[in-house]
């Protein structure tokens, strides 16, 4: 099997923009927000934002399975308070879920969490629940600034995110470490915010001793791990210069990267640096960059294309493209396995 751990809801049908749009407008405006029930989107209108769009991508790419969770830049986690961002998450991961059902051996869902700027971390466990427990959530996507851009968060490794990772540990699902939109002018959302928060992340981890307290944690930070590979000399001379082990021990028995790398030098270079255990498949196509590289022909992100293109041993290209995903994401494996996957 080829699994794509990185995927996003990026062409929800129109309508739930537009719920969207009623719910910020109510924030400033004399206008009443919206209820959950006011979204009406039909199974049609889900396949026909799927069909043409992820799901043909996947086949035109051999890409068996997918991890989809709802839409990155729109989690937008510093509009309103946690209210606002709860109702927001209700409605973004019942449509991933439904998703799932509609496609049960091609995506599979993962949840967004209903973070707010100075709200307790602790407020978004009766969210992760019902995602695992009703929607058979495999994992989460945890934004370590929900400021947009301002990063007023403590680090991940501060104990306010503890409660977290607890119900994370108890339901043995790990977490892609994704920022959202930026409302930062001096950040980009995607080419600098979601870069800096995949470096910022791995740094706030070395920096501290998270894995002590939670040995069976598991992170996922996207993008190639941001600046990290290509400063991989810089990260283990500050984990040494901090008097921590060596970052084998420290950090990689949990930390984990994809290949989200939209060049093949880069993706050279992930594979070259960072074992191939700590490494898995993904595109997080239709995402961040959508067009064809004029130097290839194909589009950027196609990155199955780069992966196996590194000559890598079949039994190390078989791990990054399935079996390292089923690891990291035991529910996952669980699942393929009732399957006959």
């Amino acid at each position: 099997m080829i699994i794509d751990v990185h995927g996003h809801y990026t062409t929800a049908p129109p309508a739930l923009a537009a719920w969207r749009t009623r719910q910020i407008d109510a924030l400033t405006a004399a206008a009443t927000a919206p209820a959950r029930s006011d979204l009406r989107v039909s199974d049609d209108e889900l396949r026909e934002s799927i069909e043409p769009n992820q799901l043909r991508l996947m086949d035109e790419r051999g890409i068996d399975l997918t991890v989809f969770s709802p839409r990155a830049s729109f989690m937008a986690h510093h509009i309103g308070d946690f209210g606002t961002s709860a109702a927001w998450a209700a409605l973004c991961n019942e449509l991933c879920y439904r998703v799932s059902r509609l496609y049960p051996d091609r995506f599979v869902p993962a949840a967004m969490l209903p973070q707010s700027p100075g709200a307790d971390p602790a407020t978004c466990v009766p969210e992760l629940t019902r995602c695992v427990e009703e929607y058979g959530a495999v994992a989460l996507n945890l934004n370590p600034d929900p400021s947009g851009g301002h990063w007023t968060a403590p680090p991940l490794t501060d104990r306010s995110w503890y409660p977290v990772y607890e119900k994370m540990v108890e339901y043995d699902v790990p977490a892609m470490i994704h920022v959202s939109t930026s409302v930062n002018p001096a950040f980009h959302t995607t080419g600098a915010h979601y870069l800096n928060a995949d470096t910022t992340a791995f740094m706030q981890l070395v920096q501290g001793d998270l894995f002590a307290d939670f040995p069976t944690l598991r992170l996922i930070i996207p993008h190639g791990g941001g600046a990290v590979p290509y400063h991989w000399g810089r990260f283990r001379g500050l984990a040494m210069a901090l008097g921590k082990p060596p970052l084998e021990e420290h950090v990689l028995r949990n930390v984990f990267f994809d290949t989200c790398v939209y060049h093949r030098p880069g993706s050279d270079l992930l594979l070259d640096v960072i074992p191939v255990r700590n490494v898995l498949f993904a595109s997080e196509m239709i995402g961040a960059v959508r067009d064809i590289d004029p130097c290839t022909g194909h589009h950027f992100d196609d990155t199955r294309r780069y992966v196996e293109a590194a000559g890598l041993p079949a039994a190390d290209l078989a791990a990054i493209q399935e079996h390292n995903a089923r690891a990291v994401y035991p529910r996952l494996d669980a699942l393929l396995k009732r399957q006959g996957r």
